[in-house]
C-alpha cells in the first residue's frame, strides 16, 4: 500500500500491514510537529498531512492522546499539539511530601527537581506533569521545577476518614501525601463522621482552591484486615477488579492441555520435577528436577508456560500489562491473572499435565554452567512439597510424606548442587544479607491474631539458587540473540552513599579493601571480616542501606547484588509481566525465530519502565497495609515495656523495631533523657551534647509503648532504657 498522506514516512509499510486504516507513525508526526512554528490542533494537523475519512482521524485522535500521555508531545489549554523537547520541558511524575513540598521524578534528570508548596497546590502525589526545570546549583545538585501542564492525574478516587466539624466535611486521605479534599454537604451521600469512605474527585486543586469531591462507598468505621485492604488498594490505585471484557472470556479458559494444539515440545512427563513452595502458597510456577551427570549435575528448572494462554495484546495481556504484577497481602492476593489461569491450567499441580518452559542446565563440580538448552515441556509435577518438608527431609532424612523414591532422590541431588551453587555465589561476591520476616496471622473475625518470626532454611534457599541458575541462562540467551525483552538490572552503590559508607567505617576503625567504586566481592569480603564484632549488626544494616534500587530495563546492565553480568527474571510469568515478556522472547527464539518479533525495543523499554513503577506500587501497598495490621495489633500492648533495637536515627528521634513481633515505632528526641541531641548521619547517631550518650543503628533499648495511631500507621515509643 502506497503512504497517500503529506508527510514521509519510512514506517508507513508497517503500520499498513497492523492496520486496516493506517496512519502516519510517531515519528512521522513528530518529524512533521518539529518543523511547524506553532503549536496545531488537532483538526489543522489532519488538514495538513491528508487524514481522507473518520476512521483514520480516530486513529489519529488516539495516536496523539499517547503521544502526549507518553511525553513526545505536549497539549496546551487551547488544544495544541507540539513536540516536548522542543520546548526544552521535562516530563515526570510528581512525589509529594506530608509537609507540603514535593520533586519531580524523571529519567531524565540526574537528580529529583524541589517543587515548592504553592507549586504543589496544583497537583496530588503522583500525577504525571511537564515542567520547566531551572538548576540552581549544579555542584550541590539543585534544581526547581515549575509545572506547566498535567498530563495524566494519578487519583480519580481517594480513600480515607472523613471528618464533619463546624458544618464543614473533609476527607483526610489515607495517603498522607494527598492534601484534604472537601466535600460539599450534598455530596455525603449518607457518610457519616469518622466514616472510612471513598470519594471521586470532582475538581482537582488549583492554586488557592483545594480538591472537591463527592462519597462514592462508604466502607464502615471498625478498622480490620479486610478494611485495612480496601483503603490501601484506593490509595495505591491498585487494579482489582477485573474489566468486563475479561469477565466474558475467564469461562473460555481451558481447564485441561489441548494436545492438540500444543505445537512444538518436548513430553517430559515421566521425569520427577517437584514443586517447592511455602505452606499457603496456591499458584505453583517453578518445577525442579537435578540427577547427576560424569562431570556434575543436569538441572531442570520447569516454569509454567502462561505465554501459551496469554496471547501478546489479547485482552488479558493488556489488563496483565496494567496490573503489572501480583500483590501479596497477609491472607489474600490480588493477582496478575484471573485464577483460572494462575491457579488453574497455568499452575504445576501435582499429577497433572501443564505446558511448561524448561532450561536445562549443565552445570560442573565447581557451580559453572557449562551448557543450556531452553524448550517448551509438556510436564507432570511428582510432587508438592514446601520448604519445611523438604528441610525436614534434608535435615534428617525422614521422608514425612511418603514421597517416590525417585522424588526423594532428586531431593538429595538439588541438595548437594545447592551447596555448590552456594560456595560458586559466595566466591564470585554474591552478597547475602541476613533477614528476619514475619508472618500476620488473620483471625475468623478479620483481626490481627499474631505476628510470628520466621527465617529462611536452606530449602528456601536451595530454590533460590536454582532460579538464579536459570535467570542467568534467560538473560545470556536474550542477549545473544539481541532480543528486546526485560532484564532485572542492580545497578553500583551510588558514589554519595559510598563515601557516606566509607567515612562510617572509617570511624568504627575499620578499613575495607575498597575506595569509591567497591565490587560486590568487596562487600561480601567485608561482611565476612566484621562477623566477629559486635556491631555486626550496625554495619550491615549500614552497608544494606548505601546499595541501588534494582530495575526492569530493556537492556542488560547486569545485577550488582548477586555479582553477576546477566540477569533476566524468566521464574514466575504467573505473577510478574516482565517474566511473561521473557518466556515470549525466548519461545521467538526457539519457535519462530524468522518471523517479525511482538516488540522493538522502543516498546520494550517502554514496558520495562511500567513493570518498574508497578512493582514499587505493589511493595508499598504490601508495606501499607502491614504497617496499619501491625498498628492494630500493637493497640493491646499500649502502657507495656517491651525489648527492641534501634533500626534508624534522624534528627527528630529513633525508631525502634521491637525484637518479638518486627514492629517499628518512633522515640521522639524530646522522649530521651533530658539533653540537646547532635545528629550525626554518617555514624547514624544521636550523641548528648551535656552526657555525652550516644544511640546507633542497632542499639538496644528497653521502650515503653505509648500510643499507637492506626490511621496515620505510626506507633510512639518512650524511652525506659538501654538493654
Amino acid at each position: 500500500m502506497k503512504n497517500p498522506f503529506n508527510i514521509n514516512d519510512p514506517e508507513f509499510a508497517a503500520q499498513a500491514k497492523k492496520y486496516d486504516h493506517p496512519i502516519p507513525s510517531r515519528s512521522a508526526l513528530m518529524n512533521f510537529l518539529d518543523g511547524e512554528k506553532k503549536f496545531l490542533k488537532q483538526d489543522a494537523i489532519a488538514d495538513k498531512i491528508g487524514i481522507q475519512n473518520e476512521q483514520q482521524m480516530a486513529g489519529l485522535e488516539a495516536r496523539l492522546r499517547s503521544m502526549v500521555r507518553d511525553g513526545q508531545l505536549i497539549q496546551n489549554r487551547r488544544g495544541g499539539y507540539g513536540v516536548r523537547k522542543k520546548l526544552q520541558l521535562i516530563q515526570g511524575r510528581v512525589s509529594a511530601h506530608a509537609d507540603g513540598f514535593g520533586f519531580l521524578v524523571s529519567d531524565e534528570l540526574d537528580y529529583d527537581a524541589f517543587i515548592t508548596p504553592r507549586q504543589m497546590r496544583m497537583v496530588m502525589d503522583g500525577d504525571v506533569v511537564v515542567a520547566d526545570v531551572q538548576v540552581s546549583d549544579a555542584k550541590a545538585k539543585k534544581s526547581e521545577a515549575f509545572i506547566v501542564e498535567v498530563i495524566k492525574r494519578a487519583h480519580t478516587t481517594v480513600a480515607g476518614k472523613l471528618i464533619h466539624e463546624e458544618g464543614l466535611a473533609y476527607l483526610k486521605a489515607d495517603n498522607n501525601s494527598i492534601d484534604n479534599i472537601m466535600v460539599p454537604n450534598e455530596s455525603l451521600h449518607g457518610a457519616q463522621n469518622n466514616d472510612y469512605v471513598i470519594v471521586n474527585i470532582k475538581k482537582y486543586p488549583y492554586q488557592n482552591r483545594p480538591a472537591f469531591g463527592e462519597v462514592i462507598a462508604v466502607l464502615g468505621q471498625q478498622l480490620n484486615h479486610e478494611l485495612s485492604m480496601q483503603l490501601t488498594i484506593v490509595s495505591e490505585s491498585l487494579p482489582h477488579e477485573w474489566p468486563a471484557e475479561v469477565e466474558k472470556i475467564r469461562d473460555t479458559i481451558p481447564k485441561d492441555v489441548d494436545y492438540k494444539a500444543l505445537g512444538p515440545h518436548k513430553d517430559i512427563r515421566e521425569i520427577p520435577l517437584i514443586t517447592i513452595d511455602g505452606e499457603d502458597s496456591r499458584d505453583f510456577d517453578d518445577a525442579v528436577y537435578v540427577e547427576p551427570t560424569n562431570n556434575g549435575y543436569k538441572l531442570l528448572v520447569a516454569i509454567a508456560d502462561v505465554s501459551h494462554y496469554v496471547k501478546p495484546d489479547s485482552v488479558l495481556d493488556r489488563e496483565a500489562y496494567h496490573r503489572g504484577t501480583s500483590v501479596y497481602f497477609p491472607g489474600k492476593v490480588i493477582p496478575m491473572l484471573p485464577l483460572e489461569l494462575s491457579n488453574g491450567i497455568c499452575s504445576l499441580n501435582p499429577d497433572q499435565d501443564r505446558l511448561s518452559m524448561v532450561c536445562e542446565m549443565h552445570i560442573d563440580g565447581a557451580g559453572e554452567v557449562q551448557s543450556y538448552e531452553f524448550y517448551r515441556g509438556l510436564m507432570r509435577s511428582h510432587a508438592r512439597c514446601t520448604y519445611n518438608d523438604v528441610w525436614q527431609f534434608l535435615d534428617t532424612n525422614k521422608n514425612p510424606n511418603q514421597w517416590s523414591k525417585k522424588v526423594t532422590e532428586s531431593l538429595t541431588h538439588q541438595y548437594r548442587l545447592y551447596h555448590i551453587l552456594q560456595q560458586q555465589k559466595h566466591a564470585r561476591g554474591g552478597i547475602e544479607f541476613h533477614s528476619t520476616d514475619v508472618n500476620i496471622h488473620i483471625g475468623e473475625d478479620g483481626m490481627v491474631d499474631d505476628i510470628q518470626q520466621y527465617e529462611r532454611n536452606d530449602a528456601h534457599k536451595l530454590i533460590e539458587n536454582f532460579m538464579i541458575a536459570a535467570n542467568v541462562c534467560a538473560a545470556r540467551f536474550l542477549e545473544k540473540h539481541k532480543m528486546p525483552a526485560a532484564f532485572r538490572c542492580h545497578n553500583p552503590p551510588p558514589e554519595t552513599k559510598v563515601k557516606d559508607l566509607l567515612a562510617f567505617l572509617k570511624g568504627l576503625g575499620i578499613r575495607p579493601d575498597f575506595k569509591e567504586d567497591p565490587t560486590p566481592k568487596d562487600f561480601t569480603r567485608l561482611l565476612d571480616k566484621i562477623q566477629h564484632r559486635e556491631d555486626a549488626d550496625l554495619i550491615e544494616q549500614v552497608m544494606l542501606r548505601s546499595q541501588s534500587l534494582a530495575t526492569y530495563e530493556a537492556e542488560n546492565c547486569g545485577h550488582f547484588g548477586l555479582a553477576l553480568s546477566h540477569y533476566a527474571h524468566f521464574t514466575s510469568p504467573i505473577r510478574r509481566y516482565p517474566d511473561l515478556m521473557v518466556h515470549r522472547a525466548i519461545n521467538h527464539i526457539v519457535y519462530h525465530k524468522n518471523k517479525p518479533y511482538f516488540y522493538s525495543h522502543e516498546q520494550a523499554a517502554e514496558r520495562c519502565e511500567q513493570c518498574s513503577m508497578t512493582e514499587r506500587r505493589a511493595e508499598k501497598a504490601s508495606r501499607e497495609v502491614d504497617a496499619r495490621l501491625k498498628c492494630l495489633f500493637m493497640q493491646q500492648f499500649v502502657g507495656d515495656t517491651m525489648a527492641g533495637k534501634v533500626s534508624g536515627v534522624t534528627r527528630f528521634g529513633l525508631f525502634v523495631q521491637l525484637e518479638q513481633y518486627q514492629v517499628d515505632g518512633l522515640i521522639h528526641v524530646t522522649s530521651l533523657p533530658n539533653d540537646y541531641y547532635q545528629f550525626d548521619p554518617v555514624k547514624h547517631q544521636l550523641v548528648g551534647e551535656r552526657s555525652g550518650t550516644r544511640f546507633r543503628l542497632t542499639d538496644k533499648l528497653n521502650i515503653k509503648i505509648a500510643h499507637v495511631d492506626v490511621d496515620d500507621r505510626k506507633i510512639d515509643f518512650e524511652f525506659v532504657g538501654k538493654a
